[in-house]
């Protein structure tokens, strides 16, 4: 069976987007692959985290997971610094790893590019660590949406530059881009990406907000004064965002099939289907996120799943330091 790990940094909630771009996929990659799922608390500090906030959102990424349908027996599931290895063949992958590379990195170069202050050289080199949490598992595929596909085509660039160096060390994965969902966008700028960076809140639906706070959000979503629910990202790409979250919460339903649904009907009634689909789906994950925080299931699925993840991370850790000449005990 192939082998896929990804992760989610939780920096913020978890949001809509998160769920149908990764989660959801997330639960139907369990049936296909031997998955590690982990949460990438490293990546958190890279920049300023406030020591009570970053530990919450932690316990409800893992809660959020579970609730979402992630099933600790068929999956992988654990904190990132659970396993140490991450952070042992992260340095290791930044000395193979080319300032040239870093410096086309995207999210530090937008960081930069703002004019903000105070960046960290974890901002700067936690590409390096990503390939190593990658290249530890041999995993075969990476779930990325499309703005996190350089990332592993420089996985790609490491791994083939090691296994040449040093002989046949990695697995050299292959980005996985959802084909359905993939790039759910704000309610209020359908230009941008949902984000939990947005400066408001507005166009953004968290998996744990309040109902009557997730359909107000919905009915408030930017859409166009053509007046027809049409799938046009480019001419209509509020109704198209609001179009793809009811496919992608409705089994991926056709697009021409909400299209007839609502020929002639005004975007009140079009948004309040959209909400209905929303809320019935919001209702299901925060009813289990709350059974899950109570039951103990977090501790036993992080501890459980650390076992499992360090058995391979750190067997692979061995085999790179021992072909790079670092180990004197063999």
């Amino acid at each position: 069976m192939k082998r896929m790990l990804s992760g989610i940094k939780p920096t913020g909630q978890l949001h809509l987007g998160n769920y149908i771009g990764a989660l959801s996929h997330f639960v139907e990659y369990q049936d296909e692959y031997e998955v590690y799922f982990f949460i990438a608390n490293l990546h958190c500090i890279t920049v300023p985290q406030d020591p009570a906030e970053l530990k919450q959102n932690l316990h409800d990424c893992v809660a959020l997971y579970l609730a979402c349908g992630l099933d600790p027996e068929r999956s992988t599931i654990f904190l990132q610094t659970d396993v140490r290895a991450h952070a042992q063949l992260g340095f290791i992958m930044c000395c193979h790893t080319y300032l040239g590379e870093l410096n086309r990195m995207t999210q530090f170069k937008d960081k930069q590019a703002k004019g903000e202050k105070n960046l960290s050289g974890g901002l700067y080199t936690y590409p390096s660590l990503m390939a190593a949490d990658i290249l530890l598992y041999d995993a075969d595929y990476v779930p990325v949406g499309e703005d996190q596909k350089q990332h592993v085509e420089l996985t790609r660039d490491l791994a083939e530059r090691m296994n040449h160096r040093y002989g046949k060390l990695f697995q050299v994965p292959e980005p996985l881009v959802p084909k359905v969902g993939a790039r759910i966008m704000s309610l209020s700028d359908p230009s941008r990406k949902m984000s939990k960076s947005d400066d408001s809140d507005k166009g953004c639906i968290y998996l744990l907000d309040d109902l009557k706070k997730a359909r107000k959000k919905i009915m408030s979503a930017v859409t166009d004064s053509i007046g027809k629910v049409h799938f046009d990202p480019e001419n209509q790409p509020g109704i198209s965002n609001l179009m793809q979250i009811m496919s992608s919460l409705s089994d991926n339903r056709p697009m021409a099939d909400i299209e007839q649904e609502f020929e002639g009907k005004g975007y009140g009634e079009f948004k309040r289907a959209v909400a209905d689909v929303v809320c019935a789906r919001l209702e299901e994950i925060q009813n289990r996120y709350r059974e899950i925080s109570e039951s103990g299931m977090i501790e036993k699925t992080l501890k459980e799943g650390a076992a499992r993840a360090s058995q391979v991370a750190d067997a692979k850790l061995s085999q790179v330091q021992k072909a790079i000449g670092m180990d004197i005990i063999l």
